[in-house]
Formats: structure tokens, sequence, C-alpha cells
């Protein structure tokens, strides 16, 4: 019988796999067998980074992927192939960072919602990156720069803003890395390739693209998910530009569990299963009335409910 190793995915192309040995630290590149991609059928990638496997070596010193060990979590969504149901994007993560920008691109506050509710419902501890504030000089984009701050403040998240061309909040960045797997994603063209290879240059095989000037949008520049090891200990994941977020496996009755906001405040509804949408006595859309949930998060709310009750018709 081959010798059994164990090691993590730093990199998947969708046919090669790179696996970093758990023992001695070697990168070995590797190969998955037809068992394991039966067993991912579902999503359209059944190795992901993040992903502890065991591996053997065969005769000609291809590294061949035998088993994953259980996943403590994983950010996961809806696969732009019709074919397949669900897309992963990294498991077994800390933490991960979301990088927007309120221009260069434009912003969508339901795209960040979603990204949150996944998080919230895999219990990773997310924090936002509002990027390029070098950017925002008008009076119109410094009144949403203060909006988009309290917005996510009230909600219960941390906002950190930065500038990557001249460094703002990286060292900020930098302390709460440590020993951690972090993974960065965000709409393409926020910045992200860029604020990692800020937190550490050596890491120079990372793309950085340019805004598209006819589109306003970001060119992809990251093609697969790739995990870069950092040297105070811990890891980043960086993750393809994602245009949408389609949430997969949450159902309706859990969407307001995962709006720290409105699950704060739900005991407080007149029943006990409020949908915050109709009932009486709603204490969640009596605090949208009141400005203590922003309107754009139960917008995001209303729509993600409404999307979710398509989809099963």
């Amino acid at each position: 019988m081959n010798e059994l190793f164990e090691g993590i995915v730093e990199k998947s192309t969708g046919s090669w796999y790179k696996i970093r040995n758990a023992s001695n630290g070697e990168p070995v590149m590797c190969k998955i067998t037809g068992k394991l991609r039966l067993k991912g059928s579902r999503s359209t990638n059944p190795v992901v980074v993040g992903d502890i496997v065991n591996y053997t070596i065969d005769e000609s010193g291809t590294g061949i992927i035998t088993d994953i060990q259980p996943r403590h979590n994983y950010i996961i969504r809806k696969a732009s192939n019709l074919s397949k149901e669900s897309h992963i994007i990294a498991a077994n993560i800390d933490q991960v960072f979301l990088v927007v920008t309120l221009d260069f691109p434009p912003m969508s506050y339901e795209f960040i919602d979603r990204f949150l509710v996944t998080s919230e419902a895999y219990k990773i501890p997310a924090t936002i990156i509002l990027n390029k504030t070098d950017l925002y000089t008008t009076s119109e984009l410094k009144g949403k720069w203060q909006e988009f701050i309290h917005i996510y403040n009230t909600a219960g998240y941390n906002v950190l803003e930065m500038s990557a061309i001249n460094g703002d909040a990286i060292n900020d960045l930098k302390s709460n890395l440590t020993n951690k797997v972090s993974l960065f994603s965000g709409n393409s063209g926020v910045g992200k390739s860029t604020i990692i290879k800020s937190i550490d240059p050596s890491f120079a095989d990372i793309r950085i693209g340019e805004i598209s000037d006819y589109h306003k949008k970001g060119k992809h520049t990251t093609t697969f998910s790739e995990m870069f090891s950092l040297p105070q200990g811990g890891y980043i994941i960086d993750t393809p530009g994602i245009k949408g977020f389609g949430l997969i496996d949450i159902e309706p009755e859990e969407i307001p569990h995962f709006f720290p906001e409105m699950f704060r405040l739900a005991p407080e509804c007149e029943y006990y299963n409020c949908t915050h949408t109709h009932e009486p006595g709603c204490a969640v859309k009596e605090a949208v009335a009141n400005g203590r949930i922003s309107f754009t998060r139960y917008e995001s709310y209303l729509k993600l409910l409404d999307n979710d009750e398509k989809h099963r018709k």
C-alpha cells in the first residue's frame, strides 16, 4: 500500500491541486480520484482551497488525493454553471474580509448583504474593507462614505477604511491576520489583490488589474482561489472577483437570523415566528421606520425572501 500523506490545498485550477505537505512543508501537485469527483457532484469543485486532504504518490511521482477531511466551515454560493448546484469558494476559514468600493467600480448593497448572510450562516466572522477612500473627494461620495460606515457599524460589522495605494490602515489589517486563515473576497476591480500585496510584497504572483473605463467595472485578475502563507503565521486566501452572490442551502425562515441587527430585535416582535414583512407589532419594521435599522439592509432582506420564494415556485 502506498504511503498516505496529509496536506492543505493551497491552489485549485480545476484539474490540478497544489498541496502543502503538513509534515515537511513541501509543495506537491496532485490530482483527484474518480471517487472524489462523484462525491462532489452537487458542486462544481469537490476539492477546494483550505481543504485538509490525504494523498498518496503514484509511480510517476504525481500526488493523488484520496480523501478530504471534514470541513469546519466554508463559503459557498450558487454556481454560475447551471448544470451544477453550488460553488464552494474556500474551506476551513477563520475570518473573511469583504473588500468593497463606493465607486470605481460602483457598489451593490445587495451583493454585500448576500455575502454577509452567507458568512453569518456558516459562523465565519466578517469584516468589511471600504477601499479606495483616497478617491472619495466629492461631497456626494463623502456623504455616501459616512452613510455606509453608519449602516454597517449599526448592523454590528467592523468597517476598515482603507486606501491600498497610500497604505492607510494596512498595519491595522496585518495585526488581525496572525495565525488565522483569512479569506479576501469582493467584486472585480475593488483592489483586493492590491491590498494583499500591500500586506506582504513577497506575494509577487498576485496579478493586479485596472478598471475598465468604458464599463467602470473591474477586470478579472485572479482566475483561481489561492492560499498564501504569512511570515508571522497564518494564511491569506485570495479569490477570483465575484459578479454575483446567490445564496444556497439557506431556508427562508433562517434568513432573518443572519441579519444581526434584526436577530437582536426579533424577541421583541409580537409573534414568535415573525417574518418582519406584514405582521403587526413587528419590532424590526418599527426599527426600520425610526432609523435604528437601515432601509437598505431591510430592502436586501426583502429581496432575499422574494428571490427564495420565486426559486421555490
